[in-house]
């Protein structure tokens, strides 16, 4: 009495194939590229160049650190560095915590 006879609509008719699904996918697929080339390379060749820096580093070498702390390597380890921050203070340090190798003499 209160309710009315609910009817089934026909469903418009599909468009013809893979057509319409390609086009919503374009621009999820442009936003990934778009990603890739923008933030994901970038950082990528930062880690490349960081890791090539810390291989590199040798004794003598003048650096700073993540925390700002500038020295000049005394020993080198596997995972850990020693660097003098004064005459007669010295410091271990991990590699990883290398965040800039300073040209020579830049430290006196």
């Amino acid at each position: 009495m209160f309710i009315s006879e609910a009817f089934a609509q026909t469903a418009p008719a599909a468009a013809a194939g893979g057509e319409s699904s390609l086009l919503t996918m374009l621009p999820l697929v442009l936003m990934f590229v778009v990603l890739y080339f923008v933030m994901i390379r970038p950082q990528m060749k930062r880690q490349k160049e960081h890791k090539t820096m810390i291989d590199a580093l040798a004794k003598g070498d003048e650096i700073v650190t993540s925390g700002g702390v500038l020295g000049k390597v005394s020993k080198l380890g596997e995972s850990y560095l020693d660097i003098e921050v004064a005459k007669g203070v010295e410091m271990q340090v991990q590699r990883s915590a290398v965040v800039q190798v300073l040209p020579k003499g830049t430290i006196k």
